[in-house]
């Protein structure tokens, strides 16, 4: 019962309240969709931190998409063999996940060590920032040290086909039940920030300000005294 509790219902359920939250939030409260600047206060440590995250988190998000995504059997024949993929996995990830760690290191420091930006955060900024920086952490100590550790270990044999499962609503939990620790508290805070995304200011990534690239030209002219 508890793994389908873990491994079932609540990955269900933090989906439906991504999608249905989403559009509440849309219909009901467009004017918080945005996300509250701080640059005015401390503006050195968010620059470097903001570029580190956003150099990092692309490439993960691509490495997750097609670890979990794409079935062994696909990337074999596709001529990526498994040592290939480990290597690319491991290493290259590991960096970019390194590189992601950093930077949302950096980032949470900022919003709980500077009072004035502490000040203006709200509880989900917060908590925003220490559940991203938990789920970061977890994923570079299970590429770099559980993956040593365990070498007989493979994801895409258990947490990738159990994803897929999710996703074409035939889920099999029992999956999940030889999976390292580790790995379970990556996948499960995974979750949750997807639960919480809509609630939160990372909203602001769907912002997407496209109606830039055409729009006219605005002028700025110096007043000039009379």
């Amino acid at each position: 019962m508890i793994d389908q509790l873990l491994w079932v219902i609540f990955p269900y359920v933090c989906m439906a309240f991504f999608v249905f939250g989403h559009f509440y939030r849309y219909k009901h409260d467009q004017f918080s969709w945005t996300a509250k600047s701080s640059e005015f206060i401390e503006k050195k440590q968010l620059m470097i931190g903001s570029l580190l995250f956003h150099i990092g988190i692309i490439p993960v998000i691509f490495g997750h998409i097609s670890g979990l995504g794409i079935p062994k059997e696909w990337m074999r024949a596709l001529g990526v063999n498994d040592h290939l993929y480990h290597i690319g996995a491991v290493y290259i990830g590991g960096f970019f996940g390194i590189v992601t760690l950093a930077g949302m290191l950096l980032l949470t420091t900022r919003r709980l060590a500077k009072h004035n930006v502490r000040k203006l955060s709200a509880t989900s900024d917060i908590i925003v920032n220490v559940l991203l920086l938990t789920i970061v952490f977890l994923g570079v100590y299970a590429t770099l040290v559980t993956n040593h550790a365990v070498p007989d270990f493979d994801y895409r044999q258990s947490i990738s086909v159990w994803f897929r499962g999710l996703l074409i609503f035939n889920p099999d939990a029992s999956l999940m039940t030889d999976v390292p620790l580790t790995f379970k508290m990556h996948v499960l805070f995974g979750f949750l920030i997807f639960g919480l995304w809509p609630f939160t200011r990372l909203v602001h990534v769907w912002s997407v300000p496209l109606n830039y690239v055409g729009r006219s030209y605005i002028l700025y002219r110096r007043h000039q005294r009379k």
